[in-house]
């Protein structure tokens, strides 16, 4: 067994694909001989330019900016909320533990600096984030939004509080999980994409920390940044996108791409429960992209034939090819991997989790890193910006956002 516990590997799989640019655009040392490694490296401008540019331009100007419409839920405001704990991080902002006041209810609430968005040219993503979370409230694997607000300076998502811990959280403890386990997370991971898959919705970020566990202990889908809406069942898009233990070959080859990206991510994530490691691993992430690109699949044998079948079917690096390029995600229902499974029980949760995570209620921080939750709560988190003055800047960033709140029609509260 591989040793994926170590500090080296933990704080690799955090740095994310921005910060890898960075080190590549900074440090020549680091970069990878290899003709098509390098060709991956050279991102032009116009795809990802704040990935390269050090020194980002100045936010959009008005016509470039993103109107969605009025506020729907101008009411509500940051002092409805009791923060407790901090319980995430983020590029853009903190994710916090929050009771609502009036009803007394726990949330889970992400807050965002709409300064840094906007510096970085992310309001699109953030958007979109916004967008697809309206549509999940009718999967039971995927997180959901209450309403959402905005102050001057902040974006708000009011979001189901989940504390059961990130997959990556009992990953890192256990190191590899049985193949009953593993099945049991593929088969609720793999309905929550072919519910988003259904509503033209390509995932693209399929990541063991995206990948939260209830308090019973089902699958909860979170962090929707990355989604691309409106992609077609023969639709692709191009965007060079994701984590680089992730990313999928023809995402590399910065060749269109579809849907199957997802299938292969759940490859990927299938792998590392299996086997402690994402495919293709390696520190140096330019080796590790000509892995992904070059390396055969290589299987231990210390899991079952249907399971070895299942990986190389996913991990298929020509995407026609996949697992899930003609029907998508019955394709993967109906492997035979998945035969144990009920589908209908599965997506009733009438089958029982193999791991429960027991926690006494939303209160027990236990499977939250006490990086965050020891954290101070910002005294600002909690003010409304009644005596902030209003610059030219937080009013374009005000421009920006508009339509970002959002709140749902009176009777879903009844």
């Amino acid at each position: 067994m591989w040793n994926c516990t170590g500090s080296a590997f933990m704080k690799q799989r955090r740095m994310g694909l921005n910060d890898f640019i960075q080190k590549i655009a900074t440090n020549s040392s680091y970069a990878c001989k290899h003709p098509e490694v390098q060709s991956i490296l050279n991102i032009s401008p116009t795809q990802e330019p704040e990935l390269l540019n050090e020194n980002p331009s100045p936010p959009p100007s008005p016509s470039q900016q993103i109107n969605l419409g009025p506020s729907s839920n101008p009411h509500a405001k940051p002092s409805d909320f009791q923060f407790l704990k901090i319980i995430g991080k983020g590029s853009f902002g903190k994710v916090l533990l929050a009771r609502h006041k009036t009803d007394e209810k726990f949330y889970a609430v992400k807050v965002l600096q709409k300064k840094a968005i906007l510096k970085k040219k992310e309001e699109k993503h953030i958007m979109s984030e916004r967008n697809v979370l309206l549509k999940n409230v009718k999967h039971p694997f995927l997180v959901g939004l209450h309403f959402s607000f905005q102050t001057t300076s902040r974006l708000y998502f009011i979001l189901d509080y989940i504390n059961g811990g990130e997959l990556f959280y009992h990953l890192q403890r256990e190191r590899c999980f049985l193949e009953p386990r593993a099945r049991f997370y593929a088969a609720e991971i793999a309905s929550a994409l072919g519910y988003l898959h259904s509503l033209n919705i390509v995932y693209r970020d399929l990541k063991p920390e995206n990948i939260l566990l209830d308090s019973q202990g089902h699958i909860i889908l979170t962090d929707f940044g990355l989604c691309k809406e409106n992609i077609e069942p023969n639709g692709t898009t191009s965007t060079f996108c994701g984590t680089p233990e992730y990313l999928a070959p023809e995402v590399l080859h910065k060749q269109p791409y579809d849907r199957t990206v997802d299938w292969w991510c759940l490859g990927a994530v299938l792998y590392e429960m299996l086997y402690g490691l994402p495919p293709f691993y390696s520190r140096n992430t330019a080796e590790m992209y000509d892995n992904i690109l070059n390396k055969p699949l290589q299987l231990k044998p210390n899991i079952t034939n249907s399971a070895r079948n299942l990986l190389e079917g996913l991990l298929q690096k020509d995407r026609t090819k996949r697992l899930g390029a003609k029907n998508d995600f019955m394709e993967i229902k109906n492997h035979i991997f998945f035969t144990p499974i009920n589908w209908d029980d599965l997506i009733n949760k009438k089958i029982t989790p193999p791991f429960n995570p027991n926690v006494s209620g939303p209160s027990d921080l236990q499977h939250f890193d006490p990086e965050f939750t020891e954290e101070p709560v910002p005294n600002s988190i909690g003010q409304s910006p009644d005596s902030i003055l209003i610059t030219a800047s937080i009013k374009e960033a005000a421009e920006a956002f508009m339509g970002f709140s959002y709140a749902p029609p009176m009777e879903s509260f009844l």
